[in-house]
């Protein structure tokens, strides 16, 4: 079968990466607003007549991207019919882009989320759009060069979109709308990530799954995004993808020939119909890695704004599960009302077995003791909603109903289960989902594989998703401290934090930070326990207390697998969090993020052994202001968690 692809290489300089024969036919410059990244972008024509494109990145005057190519592959019978292709189709690879024009515009603006991890997000960038041209048979690189007149009917237009912001690049491919009216049959990318030997990456295979670090070489299999890197030049580097709403799931695979360059792996074919883009693939880089955390807002600014006219409704909030009677359900409204939690949520296994086709989600499985009307009714009296969950098998197809009768019923959320990921048709039907649930005012949580590219920004109703290995699989405390330079990189994890439950590897205090590292707006704090496990420890007064959602976020420091330290601010008070791996670490809290000359108390959930109760926290209060440095010496897998509010 024939079949045509369009595949686009970017250099940044001829004298970076393997040597090109042949002669420049066009370059172009693209620098970050604060000229910290730049990219190199050259048209070159190879000694055998093939017009290609090449890119680089450098930031901070190092190299974080060699010479790599970027494609897409396009394959449509009818489309090679009216370009008139006839050749084998190996000879269209990398060839025959003609350049048309180029249009670049400046954007700085800034825009105030419903929630997040920050009041206010800027949004800064250039943007340079690269318009080529693919011409029908007849029609030749100098004709449209000379401007001699040309069929248009026969020819099709692609934009390279590229943006630089201050905190990354981005680039997509984009092809617009046709008069006629162009089917695009993506069947695969050739978009590659080349690197300096001696590259480090935090290699997860799956969503769900543990991290190892792997140089670029001997990989069996892909690695999710966001893939975080560490360069020989001592940067950090990472891969993200945003925006990817109805494409096709990417990972990252090593080139089968190439050595230090990675692939974008898509899931599967993407059907569609021009106008379209691709999801954007963006490129962050940082000389500290928490620099990468505090400018994951890029992932935000690379979706659309929100569109849900009235949000009063959506609201963030601390959850505890409740197991699946009438009476545990009330016992957790109480607990949720008396401990500062805004919801309880009922798990799989309300309706029947979740997984059997004819699984019916409208009413409660005759087995189950849950009179749901009842729980519903008295979690408002006490300000508290519920969350119920439902699996896809049961949302397919019954979206409507489904919603609809939640609604009436006055639950405020339901938790996707075991959604299909990765293809085009899936990833449409799961955005389509969320944008149908905003329509009956329903908060979402998608669990499994699923991981965030900045929807949420415009369906702000998908408050959080799990796509993380969280203590539904009880991780170890170097894997904790991977996280936040990964996974988290890409938005909120839901990541269902247990306390009271002997099989977590960590300590309680660890526990009690990552109420503040990992971010949630909706935020499970007590997965596997129960109100009843509450035995008075003080220490849970932090959770009474920490917040789900933040005015401003700092990362203090850390390193990747190692330790870390956030402070997040809620109007004047701040909460720290503090975690090292599975030794012993020795942190530092440097307070001066605090206003300079102000008095502050300093309440310090800490691990401590002499403490009397089972779960050996200790609880102390300090005084600090802007020029105190605490040190605190943590146990293996512990934490320290730190609320500070003006005295």
């Amino acid at each position: 079968m024939k079949y045509l692809v369009f595949v686009f290489v970017f250099l940044t300089s001829l004298t970076r990466g393997a040597a090109q024969s042949g002669r420049s036919l066009h370059n172009w410059q693209l620098n970050s607003p604060d000229g910290q990244y730049t990219v190199h972008i050259s048209q070159y024509e190879t000694a055998t007549d093939k017009r290609q494109l090449y890119y680089s990145i450098d930031y901070k005057g190092k190299n974080i991207l060699k010479s790599s190519t970027l494609g897409i592959h396009l394959e449509n019978q009818l489309f090679e019919s009216a370009l008139g292709i006839e050749n084998d189709p190996s000879e269209w690879w990398c060839e025959n882009l003609d350049f048309v024009s180029e249009s670049r515009e400046e954007i700085k603006n800034s825009w105030e989320p419903l929630y997040g991890e920050r009041q206010k997000v800027r949004n800064h960038y250039n943007e340079l759009v690269l318009k080529f041209t693919k011409f029908g048979e007849g029609n030749s690189l100098a004709e449209g060069q000379h401007g001699t007149s040309y069929d248009k009917r026969r020819s099709y237009e692609m934009h390279l979109v590229f943006r630089t912001f201050d905190e990354g690049v981005a680039f997509r491919y984009h092809f617009p709308e046709s008069s006629n009216g162009l089917f695009l049959h993506i069947v695969g990318e050739q978009t590659e990530f080349a690197f300096e030997p001696g590259a480090l990456a935090y290699y997860e295979r799956w969503a769900q799954g543990p991290y190892s670090v792997k140089q670029l070489a001997d990989w069996k299999d892909e690695s999710e995004r966001p893939l975080t890197l560490k360069l020989k030049n001592g940067l950090y580097v990472s891969l993200l993808e945003a925006q990817m709403i109805d494409y096709a799931r990417t990972k990252f695979k090593l080139h089968p020939t190439k050595k230090n360059t990675l692939v974008a792996s898509i899931y599967d074919n993407v059907d569609a119909i021009s106008p379209f883009s691709t999801s954007w693939r963006l490129i962050m880089a940082a000389e500290q890695p928490g620099q990468l955390i505090e400018n994951n807002d890029i992932v935000l600014n690379l979706n659309a704004p929100n569109v849900i006219e009235n949000t009063s409704w959506i609201k963030p909030g601390k959850v505890i599960r409740s197991n699946l009677t009438t009476a545990d359900a009330m016992e957790c409204i109480d607990f949720a009302a008396e401990r500062g939690l805004q919801y309880v949520h009922l798990d799989a296994g309300w309706y029947g077995t979740e997984m059997k086709v004819n699984s019916d989600a409208t009413k409660v499985v005759e087995n189950r003791d849950i009179d749901m009307q009842q729980i519903i009714n008295y979690g408002a009296t006490k300000g508290i909603g519920i969350f119920v969950y439902v699996n896809q098998r049961a949302l397919y197809g019954n979206l409507d109903t489904l919603f609809s009768l939640y609604q009436k019923w006055g639950l405020k959320g339901v938790k996707f289960g075991f959604v299909q990921v990765g293809s085009n048709r899936w990833s449409t039907w799961l955005h389509d989902a969320v944008k149908k649930a905003a329509e009956y005012q329903l908060l979402v949580d998608i669990h499994d594989e699923y991981r965030p590219t900045g929807f949420s920004r415009t369906y702000p109703n998908m408050l959080t998703q799990e796509g993380i290995r969280g203590n539904e699989e009880m991780p170890d405390a170097t894997h904790n401290t991977i996280l936040p330079f990964t996974r988290f990189l890409a938005g909120a994890g839901d990541y269902t934090l247990c306390y009271y439950n002997n099989r977590i590897k960590t300590t309680r205090a660890h526990q009690l930070a990552l109420s503040v590292i990992y971010y949630s707006p909706l935020q499970f704090l007590y997965w596997y326990d129960k109100p009843i496990h509450y035995k008075g420890e003080p220490e849970i007064a932090f959770f009474d207390k920490v917040k789900t959602v933040w005015d401003d976020t700092k990362v203090l420091n850390g390193e990747i697998g190692e330790y870390i330290t956030m402070a997040r601010r809620s109007g004047e008070e701040w909460f720290i969090g503090a975690i090292g791996n599975n030794d012993s670490q020795k942190i530092t809290v440097p307070f001066d993020f605090l206003e300079q000359g102000k008095k502050y108390m300093a309440e310090v959930y800490v691990d401590d052994d002499e403490v009397n109760t089972r779960t050996k926290v200790g609880v102390l209060k300090i005084e600090v202001d802007a020029t105190v440095v605490q040190l605190f010496e943590l146990k293996k897998s512990g934490g320290v968690a730190i609320h500070v509010y003006p005295k």
